[in-house]
Protein backbone atom coordinates (compact mmCIF):
# COMPACT_ATOMS: atom_id res chain seq x y z
CA UNK A 1 0.00 0.00 0.00
CA UNK A 2 1.10 3.59 -0.94
CA UNK A 3 -0.22 5.10 2.38
CA UNK A 4 2.46 6.51 4.66
CA UNK A 5 0.87 5.89 8.52
CA UNK A 6 2.30 7.96 11.33
CA UNK A 7 1.34 5.95 14.54
CA UNK A 8 1.41 8.81 17.82
CA UNK A 9 1.42 7.93 21.37
CA UNK A 10 2.70 9.94 24.38
CA UNK A 11 1.19 7.89 26.93
CA UNK A 12 3.93 7.20 29.84
CA UNK A 13 1.64 3.98 30.84
CA UNK A 14 1.85 0.57 29.44
CA UNK A 15 -1.56 -0.14 30.29
CA UNK A 16 -4.19 -1.96 27.59
CA UNK A 17 -4.13 1.15 25.32
CA UNK A 18 -0.62 0.98 24.86
CA UNK A 19 -0.29 -2.56 24.50
CA UNK A 20 -2.86 -2.07 21.20
CA UNK A 21 -0.84 0.69 20.13
CA UNK A 22 2.41 -1.88 20.15
CA UNK A 23 0.23 -4.77 18.57
CA UNK A 24 -1.24 -2.63 16.28
CA UNK A 25 1.99 -1.22 14.89
CA UNK A 26 3.51 -5.26 14.77
CA UNK A 27 1.05 -5.34 12.68
CA UNK A 28 0.87 -2.47 10.37
CA UNK A 29 4.80 -2.45 10.11
CA UNK A 30 4.65 -5.18 7.46
CA UNK A 31 1.88 -3.82 5.60
CA UNK A 32 2.16 -0.33 5.11
CA UNK A 33 5.14 2.48 5.21
CA UNK A 34 4.69 3.12 9.14
CA UNK A 35 6.41 5.60 11.34
CA UNK A 36 5.56 5.44 15.42
CA UNK A 37 6.33 8.07 17.84
CA UNK A 38 6.48 7.81 21.24
CA UNK A 39 7.20 9.25 24.65
CA UNK A 40 10.84 9.15 25.19
CA UNK A 41 9.91 8.53 29.64
CA UNK A 42 7.29 6.66 28.60
CA UNK A 43 6.98 2.70 29.35
CA UNK A 44 5.63 1.88 25.82
CA UNK A 45 9.36 2.95 24.58
CA UNK A 46 10.67 -0.09 25.78
CA UNK A 47 8.04 -2.23 25.05
CA UNK A 48 9.05 -0.78 21.28
CA UNK A 49 12.74 -1.87 22.55
CA UNK A 50 11.68 -5.56 23.49
CA UNK A 51 10.11 -6.19 19.76
CA UNK A 52 12.33 -4.54 17.52
CA UNK A 53 10.37 -2.23 16.32
CA UNK A 54 11.14 1.27 14.92
CA UNK A 55 10.57 4.19 16.56
CA UNK A 56 10.93 8.49 17.11
CA UNK A 57 11.26 8.98 21.08
CA UNK A 58 10.36 12.53 21.82
CA UNK A 59 9.91 14.25 24.92
CA UNK A 60 6.65 15.06 26.66
CA UNK A 61 5.97 18.59 26.25
CA UNK A 62 5.24 21.33 28.90
CA UNK A 63 1.46 21.33 29.28
CA UNK A 64 1.35 25.23 28.41
CA UNK A 65 4.22 24.77 25.82
CA UNK A 66 3.42 22.11 23.23
CA UNK A 67 4.47 24.45 19.69
CA UNK A 68 7.73 23.22 19.77
CA UNK A 69 6.87 19.54 20.29
CA UNK A 70 4.10 19.73 17.84
CA UNK A 71 6.22 21.85 14.93
CA UNK A 72 9.03 18.77 15.51
CA UNK A 73 6.07 16.53 14.94
CA UNK A 74 5.37 18.49 11.95
CA UNK A 75 8.61 18.03 10.50
CA UNK A 76 8.51 14.48 10.84
CA UNK A 77 5.17 14.51 9.09
CA UNK A 78 6.66 16.45 6.30
CA UNK A 79 9.77 14.30 5.77
CA UNK A 80 8.04 11.14 5.95
CA UNK A 81 5.05 12.37 3.72
CA UNK A 82 2.32 11.39 5.91
CA UNK A 83 -1.17 10.68 4.47
CA UNK A 84 -2.66 9.92 8.17
CA UNK A 85 -1.99 10.62 11.64
CA UNK A 86 -3.33 7.71 14.10
CA UNK A 87 -3.64 8.38 18.02
CA UNK A 88 -4.65 7.28 20.80
CA UNK A 89 -4.34 8.54 23.74
CA UNK A 90 -6.94 11.57 24.48
CA UNK A 91 -4.68 13.63 25.72
CA UNK A 92 -2.75 13.82 22.52
CA UNK A 93 -5.09 14.81 20.49
CA UNK A 94 -3.97 18.90 21.05
CA UNK A 95 -0.70 17.81 20.21
CA UNK A 96 -1.58 16.15 16.77
CA UNK A 97 -4.18 18.88 16.02
CA UNK A 98 -1.16 21.06 16.12
CA UNK A 99 0.90 19.33 13.92
CA UNK A 100 -1.56 18.80 11.89
CA UNK A 101 -1.85 22.88 11.48
CA UNK A 102 1.79 23.33 11.25
CA UNK A 103 2.58 20.76 8.93
CA UNK A 104 2.58 21.43 5.02
CA UNK A 105 1.43 18.18 3.55
CA UNK A 106 -1.87 18.33 6.06
CA UNK A 107 -2.09 14.51 6.77
CA UNK A 108 -5.69 13.30 7.40
CA UNK A 109 -5.84 12.68 11.82
CA UNK A 110 -7.68 9.80 13.23
CA UNK A 111 -8.01 8.80 16.69
CA UNK A 112 -9.18 5.42 18.26
CA UNK A 113 -11.43 6.35 20.99
CA UNK A 114 -10.67 3.76 23.97
CA UNK A 115 -12.68 5.63 27.04
CA UNK A 116 -16.09 6.47 27.52
CA UNK A 117 -17.11 10.33 27.04
CA UNK A 118 -19.65 11.75 29.20
CA UNK A 119 -20.19 15.44 28.81
CA UNK A 120 -20.83 17.69 26.08
CA UNK A 121 -18.11 19.04 23.91
CA UNK A 122 -19.77 22.22 22.32
CA UNK A 123 -17.20 24.66 23.88
CA UNK A 124 -14.94 26.57 21.58
CA UNK A 125 -12.02 25.14 22.82
CA UNK A 126 -13.18 21.31 21.77
CA UNK A 127 -14.45 22.58 18.51
CA UNK A 128 -11.64 23.76 17.45
CA UNK A 129 -9.92 20.29 17.94
CA UNK A 130 -13.08 18.22 16.41
CA UNK A 131 -12.98 20.49 13.77
CA UNK A 132 -9.06 19.41 12.53
CA UNK A 133 -10.14 15.48 12.97
CA UNK A 134 -11.25 13.53 10.14
CA UNK A 135 -12.54 9.96 12.10
CA UNK A 136 -12.83 8.91 15.21
CA UNK A 137 -13.08 5.00 15.36
CA UNK A 138 -14.64 4.06 18.71
CA UNK A 139 -13.96 0.25 20.41
CA UNK A 140 -17.48 -0.44 20.87
CA UNK A 141 -20.75 0.88 19.61
CA UNK A 142 -21.96 2.34 23.12
CA UNK A 143 -18.59 4.53 22.64
CA UNK A 144 -19.67 5.62 19.57
CA UNK A 145 -23.27 6.01 20.46
CA UNK A 146 -21.31 8.19 23.33
CA UNK A 147 -19.40 10.35 20.25
CA UNK A 148 -22.30 10.98 17.85
CA UNK A 149 -24.34 12.48 21.67
CA UNK A 150 -21.42 14.42 22.97
CA UNK A 151 -19.46 15.91 19.48
CA UNK A 152 -21.56 18.59 18.19
CA UNK A 153 -22.51 17.70 14.86
CA UNK A 154 -21.12 20.52 13.01
CA UNK A 155 -17.61 19.59 13.70
CA UNK A 156 -18.20 16.02 14.20
CA UNK A 157 -15.86 14.11 12.42
CA UNK A 158 -16.83 10.74 10.70
CA UNK A 159 -17.39 7.63 13.17
CA UNK A 160 -16.84 3.92 13.20
CA UNK A 161 -16.86 1.33 15.48
CA UNK A 162 -13.70 -1.46 15.04
CA UNK A 163 -13.20 -3.93 17.73
CA UNK A 164 -10.04 -4.62 19.53
CA UNK A 165 -8.90 -8.44 18.85
CA UNK A 166 -6.96 -10.78 20.60
CA UNK A 167 -5.11 -13.42 19.64
CA UNK A 168 -5.14 -17.15 20.25
CA UNK A 169 -3.30 -18.70 22.57
CA UNK A 170 -0.91 -21.51 23.04
CA UNK A 171 -2.54 -24.16 24.55
CA UNK A 172 -0.43 -25.89 27.49
CA UNK A 173 -0.90 -29.56 28.47
CA UNK A 174 -2.04 -31.04 31.38
CA UNK A 175 1.13 -31.41 33.14
CA UNK A 176 2.27 -27.88 32.48
CA UNK A 177 -1.30 -26.38 34.36
CA UNK A 178 -1.17 -28.89 37.47
CA UNK A 179 2.66 -27.46 37.86
CA UNK A 180 0.95 -24.24 37.54
CA UNK A 181 -1.56 -25.02 39.95
CA UNK A 182 0.67 -26.02 42.45
CA UNK A 183 3.08 -23.46 42.14
CA UNK A 184 0.13 -21.03 43.16
CA UNK A 185 -1.05 -23.66 45.84
CA UNK A 186 -4.56 -23.99 43.81
CA UNK A 187 -4.48 -27.84 44.22
CA UNK A 188 -8.10 -28.96 42.98
CA UNK A 189 -10.12 -25.79 43.90
CA UNK A 190 -12.28 -24.56 41.53
CA UNK A 191 -10.88 -21.33 40.83
CA UNK A 192 -11.70 -17.98 39.46
CA UNK A 193 -9.40 -15.71 37.85
CA UNK A 194 -9.12 -11.46 37.84
CA UNK A 195 -6.35 -10.49 35.46
CA UNK A 196 -6.28 -6.57 35.73
CA UNK A 197 -3.64 -3.94 37.60
CA UNK A 198 -4.12 -4.39 41.75
CA UNK A 199 -6.57 -0.95 42.25
CA UNK A 200 -10.13 -0.27 43.73
CA UNK A 201 -11.08 0.58 40.27
CA UNK A 202 -10.47 -2.80 38.83
CA UNK A 203 -13.30 -4.33 41.41
CA UNK A 204 -11.07 -7.29 43.22
CA UNK A 205 -12.77 -6.45 46.20
CA UNK A 206 -16.16 -7.43 44.63
CA UNK A 207 -14.45 -10.96 43.86
CA UNK A 208 -13.56 -10.61 47.30
CA UNK A 209 -16.56 -10.10 49.00
CA UNK A 210 -18.45 -13.19 46.65
CA UNK A 211 -15.56 -15.87 47.66
CA UNK A 212 -16.89 -14.87 51.44
CA UNK A 213 -20.70 -15.26 50.44
CA UNK A 214 -19.37 -18.62 49.13
CA UNK A 215 -17.62 -19.73 51.84
CA UNK A 216 -20.09 -18.83 54.11
CA UNK A 217 -22.92 -20.96 52.07
CA UNK A 218 -20.61 -23.85 52.10
CA UNK A 219 -19.33 -23.45 48.63
CA UNK A 220 -14.75 -23.74 48.42
CA UNK A 221 -13.42 -21.72 45.87
CA UNK A 222 -10.33 -20.20 45.35
CA UNK A 223 -9.45 -17.01 43.34
CA UNK A 224 -6.25 -15.86 41.47
CA UNK A 225 -5.55 -12.36 41.19
CA UNK A 226 -3.35 -11.63 38.40
CA UNK A 227 -2.10 -8.03 38.00
CA UNK A 228 0.71 -5.63 39.86
CA UNK A 229 -0.07 -3.45 42.67
CA UNK A 230 -0.88 -0.22 41.49
CA UNK A 231 -2.07 1.21 44.82
CA UNK A 232 -0.24 -0.08 47.90
CA UNK A 233 -2.98 1.07 50.45
CA UNK A 234 -5.87 -0.92 48.34
CA UNK A 235 -3.94 -3.66 48.68
CA UNK A 236 -3.20 -3.97 52.29
CA UNK A 237 -7.06 -2.99 53.01
CA UNK A 238 -7.47 -6.26 50.63
CA UNK A 239 -5.24 -8.49 52.68
CA UNK A 240 -6.29 -7.36 55.97
CA UNK A 241 -10.10 -7.76 54.99
CA UNK A 242 -8.46 -11.35 54.06
CA UNK A 243 -6.96 -12.31 57.74
CA UNK A 244 -9.79 -10.82 59.31
CA UNK A 245 -12.76 -13.12 57.36
CA UNK A 246 -10.68 -16.12 57.29
CA UNK A 247 -9.91 -16.15 53.57
CA UNK A 248 -6.44 -15.66 53.36
CA UNK A 249 -6.40 -19.23 51.96
CA UNK A 250 -8.82 -18.35 49.43
CA UNK A 251 -7.28 -15.31 47.47
CA UNK A 252 -3.77 -15.90 45.98
CA UNK A 253 -1.43 -12.62 44.78
CA UNK A 254 0.71 -13.53 41.81
CA UNK A 255 1.93 -9.73 41.23
CA UNK A 256 3.24 -9.25 38.01
CA UNK A 257 3.72 -11.90 35.54
CA UNK A 258 4.73 -12.40 31.86
CA UNK A 259 2.46 -15.75 31.57
CA UNK A 260 -1.32 -14.67 31.61
CA UNK A 261 -2.55 -16.62 29.01
CA UNK A 262 -1.02 -19.66 30.93
CA UNK A 263 -2.49 -18.21 34.34
CA UNK A 264 -6.06 -17.81 32.70
CA UNK A 265 -5.88 -21.73 31.05
CA UNK A 266 -5.51 -23.11 34.98
CA UNK A 267 -8.40 -20.86 36.08
CA UNK A 268 -11.86 -22.77 36.05
CA UNK A 269 -13.50 -19.05 35.00
CA UNK A 270 -12.51 -15.47 34.64
CA UNK A 271 -14.67 -12.34 35.96
CA UNK A 272 -14.19 -8.88 35.21
CA UNK A 273 -15.27 -7.50 37.87
CA UNK A 274 -15.20 -3.32 37.67
CA UNK A 275 -18.27 -1.15 37.48
CA UNK A 276 -18.30 -0.39 33.64
CA UNK A 277 -15.61 -1.17 31.84
CA UNK A 278 -15.13 0.50 28.25
CA UNK A 279 -14.34 -2.60 26.21
CA UNK A 280 -13.14 -5.62 28.26
CA UNK A 281 -10.01 -7.45 26.07
CA UNK A 282 -9.33 -9.81 29.56
CA UNK A 283 -13.08 -11.75 28.54
CA UNK A 284 -11.82 -12.12 24.59
CA UNK A 285 -8.44 -13.42 26.05
CA UNK A 286 -10.20 -15.80 28.58
CA UNK A 287 -12.78 -16.68 25.69
CA UNK A 288 -10.05 -17.46 23.17
CA UNK A 289 -8.28 -19.32 25.89
CA UNK A 290 -11.60 -22.00 26.41
CA UNK A 291 -12.77 -20.26 29.71
CA UNK A 292 -15.85 -19.56 31.03
CA UNK A 293 -15.80 -15.54 31.54
CA UNK A 294 -18.24 -13.54 33.78
CA UNK A 295 -18.35 -10.03 33.60
CA UNK A 296 -20.65 -7.04 34.87
CA UNK A 297 -23.70 -5.76 33.09
CA UNK A 298 -22.47 -2.49 32.22
CA UNK A 299 -20.27 -0.98 29.69
CA UNK A 300 -18.73 -3.13 27.09
CA UNK A 301 -19.11 -6.84 28.32
CA UNK A 302 -22.38 -5.91 27.26
CA UNK A 303 -21.13 -6.21 23.63
CA UNK A 304 -19.01 -9.05 24.10
CA UNK A 305 -20.74 -11.13 26.39
CA UNK A 306 -24.36 -13.27 25.32
CA UNK A 307 -25.59 -13.59 28.35
CA UNK A 308 -26.12 -17.74 28.90
CA UNK A 309 -25.02 -17.67 25.85
CA UNK A 310 -21.46 -17.57 25.61
CA UNK A 311 -20.81 -16.42 29.23
CA UNK A 312 -22.77 -14.81 32.38
CA UNK A 313 -23.22 -10.89 33.10
CA UNK A 314 -23.50 -10.52 36.76
CA UNK A 315 -25.45 -7.15 38.00
CA UNK A 316 -22.80 -3.93 38.38
CA UNK A 317 -21.15 -3.49 41.93
CA UNK A 318 -23.13 -6.29 43.13
CA UNK A 319 -20.96 -9.18 45.27
CA UNK A 320 -23.73 -11.16 45.81
CA UNK A 321 -25.13 -11.35 42.29
CA UNK A 322 -21.26 -12.20 41.08
CA UNK A 323 -21.61 -14.78 43.54
CA UNK A 324 -24.60 -16.52 42.83
CA UNK A 325 -23.09 -16.64 39.02
CA UNK A 326 -20.07 -18.07 40.11
CA UNK A 327 -21.88 -20.67 42.56
CA UNK A 328 -24.09 -21.80 39.69
CA UNK A 329 -20.84 -22.78 37.05
CA UNK A 330 -18.91 -23.97 40.37
CA UNK A 331 -22.24 -26.54 40.68
CA UNK A 332 -23.28 -27.11 37.13
CA UNK A 333 -19.68 -27.92 35.29
CA UNK A 334 -21.51 -29.20 32.10
CA UNK A 335 -23.03 -25.61 32.18
CA UNK A 336 -19.34 -24.56 32.69
CA UNK A 337 -18.09 -26.13 29.94
CA UNK A 338 -20.98 -25.45 27.55
CA UNK A 339 -20.34 -21.64 27.87
CA UNK A 340 -16.77 -21.67 27.43
CA UNK A 341 -17.03 -23.56 24.36
CA UNK A 342 -19.69 -21.19 22.90
CA UNK A 343 -17.23 -18.31 23.85
CA UNK A 344 -14.55 -19.57 22.50
CA UNK A 345 -16.38 -19.73 18.99
CA UNK A 346 -17.43 -16.38 19.63
CA UNK A 347 -14.23 -14.80 20.58
CA UNK A 348 -13.01 -16.50 17.33
CA UNK A 349 -15.63 -15.23 14.88
CA UNK A 350 -16.33 -11.46 16.62
CA UNK A 351 -12.52 -10.72 18.02
CA UNK A 352 -9.85 -11.87 16.35
CA UNK A 353 -6.70 -9.59 16.72
CA UNK A 354 -5.70 -9.93 12.72
CA UNK A 355 -9.38 -9.34 11.36
CA UNK A 356 -9.67 -6.31 13.53
CA UNK A 357 -6.36 -5.13 12.49
CA UNK A 358 -7.17 -5.64 8.53
CA UNK A 359 -10.11 -3.88 9.21
CA UNK A 360 -8.51 -0.68 11.37
CA UNK A 361 -5.90 -1.10 8.04
CA UNK A 362 -8.60 -0.66 5.76
CA UNK A 363 -10.32 2.57 7.47
CA UNK A 364 -6.87 4.08 7.67
CA UNK A 365 -5.88 3.73 4.31
CA UNK A 366 -9.19 4.41 2.63
CA UNK A 367 -9.32 8.09 4.08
Amino acid sequence: MNQNILQLCLSPDLGGLELYVLRLSMFLQSEINLTCIVSETGRLKGAFDKQGLPYVAIQKPPKLMPFRTAKRIAAIIDSNDIDVIHIHWTKDIPMAVLAKLFSKKKPKLVQSRHMTMTRFKGDFYHKFLYKHMDMMVAVTRQVQEQIETYVPRDVRPTVETHYIGAKTPEPIDEERKAALRKQYGLGASFTIGVVARIEEGKGQYLLVDAIKTLKQEGAEAKALLVGDAMEASYLEDLKTGLSRDGLASNIVFTGFVNNVQELMQICDVIVLPPEEETFGLVLIEAMKCGVAVIGSNRGGPLEIIEDHQSGLLFESLDSHDLADKIGFLLAHDDERKRLAQQGKQRATDCFDEDTQFQEMMTALTSL
